[in-house]
């Protein structure tokens, strides 16, 4: 099995060589990520300059490593149409540090990365962690187990949205298929002055709110981890019949591992 694997946080994040170094074990990987911090860059593509890219000592040892200097749905772009030869199985996006839940999905670059995939047939993950979670080798041993099922089934046209709560495993209660919610975190914009002119944040706010069941959000916070199939569109997509399969008893797998 082959696995391209991208980011939006940058060729030097932890979720991405964690996620390299398990993934390994299962699959020969090839990394093709952004040189540099590209959250909140949705399917943003470089038309208008050339694209540079480098192969680059990896951080985790015989694993094929390149940096782009673009953006995340550029790093897959370029590896599926002009860098790599030959068949690429699976596409993977993060591990990204902060959720991509509702309505969020449309401008996050993690999710966009995975989205390239998917419109040129293959499987694509994107996975996402709440920001400061210290347990990324829970998503990256998910993700190996869900790259496995996936190589023995038929599930061909897939783009999944996996997020994972803060939590180690034996305090997350179940793996569910969810839908989006219908809600955004960036919500507030706040105003400051810098001496000389005028300027504004656009904020990420907290959501104390209750959600609704069986969307991403509802089962984050009941502490489970979302699984979110998406369509082209980044809305929320029937779940395949064999996905259900595929997930009954992954969490279980994931504590066996």
């Amino acid at each position: 099995m082959r696995i391209l694997l991208t980011n939006d946080d940058g060729i030097f994040a932890e979720g991405l060589w964690t996620l390299a170094g398990e993934l390994k074990s299962v699959a020969q990987v090839t990394v093709v990520a952004p040189d540099r911090e590209q959250s909140a860059v949705g399917t943003a593509v470089t038309l208008w300059q050339p694209l540079r890219l480098r192969e680059v000592n990896p951080m985790v040892p015989e694993v094929e490593t390149y940096v782009v200097e673009g953006t995340p749905s550029d790093s897959v772009i370029l590896a599926l149409d002009g860098l790599l030869k030959g068949k690429v199985d699976l596409v993977i996006s993060g591990i990204n540090h902060g959720l991509n839940l509702g309505d969020d999905v449309y401008i996050s670059g993690t999710v966009a990365a995975a989205l390239q995939g998917y419109l040129h047939g293959i499987p694509s993950l994107a996975i996402s962690t709440a920001r400061g979670n210290s347990h990324l080798a829970i998503g990256a041993k998910l993700a190996a187990l869900i790259a496995q099922k996936i190589a023995q089934s038929s599930l061909d046209n897939l783009l999944l949205n996996i997020n994972l709560p803060n939590l180690p495993l034996d305090k997350i209660g179940g793996i569910q298929l969810t839908r989006l919610a219908t809600k955004s975190h960036i919500n507030s914009v706040e105003e400051g002055f810098d001496g000389k002119r005028k300027y504004y944040w656009l904020v990420r706010q907290g959501d104390n709110e209750p959600s609704e069941i069986e969307t991403d959000i509802w089962a984050i916070k009941q502490g489970n981890i979302s699984i979110t199939p998406l369509s082209s569109t980044l809305s929320h997509s029937s779940p395949p019949p064999l996905l259900d399969d595929l997930c009954s008893n992954l969490l279980q797998e994931l504590k066996r591992g």
